[in-house]
């Protein structure tokens, strides 16, 4: 069974683990293969994102950040889907990202919205499997992000602005 439990003080090292535990990704986001629990609270735990540690059969093995409502287009942005680097590869990604489709995005949302560096041809791959298309790309601290888009349901309260 899959969970969903905000991000707490007392679940930030778990946190930090699961981040940890994607060195790679690490490297090609920030060029640093590690990240500290200040950066992690900072990105966690703030008011501008749903921030939830993923839990399946009662392990921790993911977190997702959730953006409701850019500023910029007013569409809804996943800000990043991780799982730990020991359950790569077994179809918790998606079973994650469907479950959280299903629980938070289908009864509000008509779209969202995730960015990927253009050099991550791993995650690239993964979201277009879900059903995302690259709806446009950007530059963003010297790497090109392209963004992707899904739609989920038809409903006129999220008119999104490019």
């Amino acid at each position: 069974m899959i969970n969903f439990n905000r991000v707490t003080e007392e679940t930030l090292e778990n946190v930090l683990e699961i981040v940890n535990s994607n060195y790679v990704y690490n490297t090609l986001e920030n060029g640093i293969p590690y990240r500290e629990i200040k950066e992690i609270r900072d990105q966690f735990l703030n008011q501008n994102t749903d921030s939830f540690i993923i839990s399946v059969d009662n392990q921790q093995i993911g977190i997702i950040d959730f953006l409701k409502n850019h500023p910029k287009d007013h569409c809804p942005w996943i800000g990043l889907l991780m799982i730990h680097g020991d359950f790569h590869s077994k179809g918790y990604g998606k079973a994650i990202y469907q479950a959280f489709e299903d629980l938070f995005l289908r009864q509000t949302f008509n779209k969202v919205r995730i960015g990927i560096i253009q050099e991550n041809v791993v995650a690239s791959r993964f979201w277009t499997s879900l059903g995302f298309e690259i709806c446009d790309q950007r530059p963003w601290e010297g790497k090109i992000v392209f963004c992707l888009e899904k739609q989920i349901r038809r409903r006129s309260s999220c008119e999104c602005k490019n």
